[in-house]
C-alpha cells in the first residue's frame, strides 16, 4: 500500500522555526523517521513539501491512482484553505490530517481547522510522533477498506 505524506507551507523551516512549538527536528529527520516506520508497517511512502497552495491542491489531485491514502500536514492552509479542504473531498482517499502543535490550545485563528472535516482522522499536539500515530492510522483504515473488498470479492464469487 502506498501513502504520500504532503507537508505544507514553512515545515521546510523545522528545526529553525519557533522550536519552542515545533521542536528541533528538521523535516528530514522527520521524514526518515516516517520511512522507517513505514516500512514496519509494510507501508511504501513518498515525501511531498511545498509552499504553494495550488501545488499542494495540484499533488492532491495526482495521487488518484497513485497512493492508496494521504497524511497531510497543510500547516498554516488547514485554517484558510477551502481549495485544498475541497481537493482532499475530491479525491476521497483516506486522509490522515497531521499537526506537530496542539492547534487548540493556539492563537484563536489556529483553532479551526478548514480541512480536518473532509479527513479520516486528525491528530494534533504530539509532535513529529505524530506522524507515526498517522501511519497507523492509515494502516489500519487501509487494511480495513482491504479486507472489506477481499469479503466483497469473495462473496461475489460464491454468487456466480
Amino acid at each position: 500500500m502506498k501513502v504520500l505524506v504532503i507537508q505544507g507551507p514553512n515545515l521546510n523551516m523545522l528545526g529553525i522555526r519557533d522550536p519552542r512549538i515545533y521542536g528541533n527536528y528538521k523535516l528530514e529527520n522527520i521524514h526518515q523517521n516516517i520511512k522507517a516506520h513505514a516500512e514496519q508497517l509494510a507501508l511504501e511512502v513518498d515525501f511531498y513539501q511545498s509552499n504553494y497552495e495550488g501545488e499542494i491542491v495540484d499533488k492532491i489531485q495526482e495521487c488518484l491512482g497513485q497512493y492508496d491514502g494521504i497524511i497531510i500536514n497543510p500547516a498554516a492552509y488547514s485554517h484558510t484553505s477551502i481549495a485544498i479542504r475541497d481537493a482532499i473531498s475530491a479525491v476521497g482517499l483516506p486522509t490522515i490530517e497531521v499537526h506537530i502543535s496542539n492547534i487548540h490550545a493556539r492563537e484563536e485563528f489556529r483553532q479551526k481547522s478548514l480541512t480536518a472535516p473532509v479527513c479520516s482522522g486528525s491528530i494534533v499536539g504530539f509532535g513529529p510522533f505524530g506522524y507515526h500515530l498517522a501511519l497507523q492510522g492509515i494502516s489500519q483504515i487501509l487494511n480495513e477498506i482491504k479486507a472489506i473488498r477481499e469479503a466483497q470479492a469473495k462473496q461475489a464469487q460464491e454468487q456466480q
